[in-house]
């Protein structure tokens, strides 16, 4: 993934120079560590708080708290993404691990989704090469677009793939090169090993700890998540430039933060080598040349719904 922001006529939008890239590109043990500690110390008291409203009031007076816990859980996918790139630490070592951990939790193999985001970075918005837009939900009605704003399709369908990987051995996807088709189909039957004991013990036990903290907040989180990623390509044009292809998306600070400042995306799209803490002061620079601007999460997802109903309108 390199950094080029390159136009359809070949023309480079808002170059930086050597020594600023550089500056920029400073990866740090330290903030990595504080972003994971910070996002990994809410999940846990969170959790601990539903399972003790749930074990002395029920399960119905800990919902709210589940909700906070999924928004928190599903936006894990940011910490997978950014260690993705390896640019979440200056450790090679710390972004495997909590990029690991992380995908773990989130049901979504890291070595996988490394290959599946390399081609999504070469080859942005184009709809025979993007693996975001070939698995992508294509709706045909407007509950089939609710359906896929819930995400639960989008879960059902890697998790689907990762159990296809695992029991066949065959990985046909075009996004994963030959020579890493072995490591995926281990990677899968890794997941599947530790999940059946881990649910195998929770059944043995009759603990429904797991179902609270983990598996039901996992799948309210994806109703915050895929509307914030719709956000991230749809509607904007389909040309090689991260300035006309993405959007960024100026929110609050709290949605920022959780987000791994990920709504600057048009400028991580641009210079993908930038570590998230440094994409606010790389927006500043760039903040001009950006022509798709979402004006908070919820204006967005109205825009980008209004865009993929237009679509299904015009087919």
């Amino acid at each position: 993934m390199t950094d080029a922001t390159v136009s359809e006529h070949g023309h480079r939008l808002k170059p930086l120079s050597p020594a600023l890239l550089r500056e920029l590109s400073a990866r740090s043990n330290l903030r990595g560590a504080a972003q994971s500690l910070g996002h990994y110390g809410l999940i846990l008291l969170m959790g601990a708080l539903i399972w003790m409203v749930s074990s002395r009031y029920g399960v119905l007076w800990a919902v709210p708290l589940m909700v906070m816990q999924g928004y928190l859980v599903a936006f894990l996918f940011m910490a997978v993404h950014e260690t993705a790139h390896k640019t979440a630490f200056r450790s090679r070592g710390l972004n495997l691990a909590v990029g690991y951990l992380s995908a773990f939790i989130i049901g979504l193999p890291y070595e996988y989704y490394c290959l599946f985001h390399w081609d999504h970075h070469r080859y942005t918005q184009d709809p025979a090469k993007d693996p975001e837009l070939i698995v992508g939900v294509k709706p045909k009605s407007d509950t089939q677009l609710a359906i896929a704003y819930s995400g639960l399709l989008q879960v059902a369908g890697r998790l689907r793939l990762m159990l296809g990987h695992a029991v066949t051995g065959k990985v046909v996807v075009p996004w994963i090169p030959e020579n890493k088709r072995s490591v995926i189909v281990a990677e899968a039957r890794a997941y599947v090993a530790l999940y059946a004991p881990m649910f195998a013990l929770s059944l043995w036990f009759s603990s429904a700890l797991l179902l609270w903290v983990w598996i039901v907040p996992l799948m309210i989180g994806q109703f915050f998540l895929r509307p914030y990623l719709y956000a991230e390509h749809t509607g904007c044009d389909r040309t090689r430039s991260a300035f006309q292809n993405t959007r960024t998306t100026y929110t609050g600070a709290i949605v920022k933060w959780i987000a791994w400042n990920m709504p600057y995306h048009v400028e991580h799209h641009a210079y993908p080598s930038i570590p998230f803490h440094a994409l606010p002061k790389l927006n500043e620079i760039v903040d001009g040349e950006i022509v798709y601007r979402g004006r908070g999460y919820i204006r967005t997802t109205r825009e980008t719904w209004a865009w993929f109903r237009r679509d299904l309108e015009a087919r």
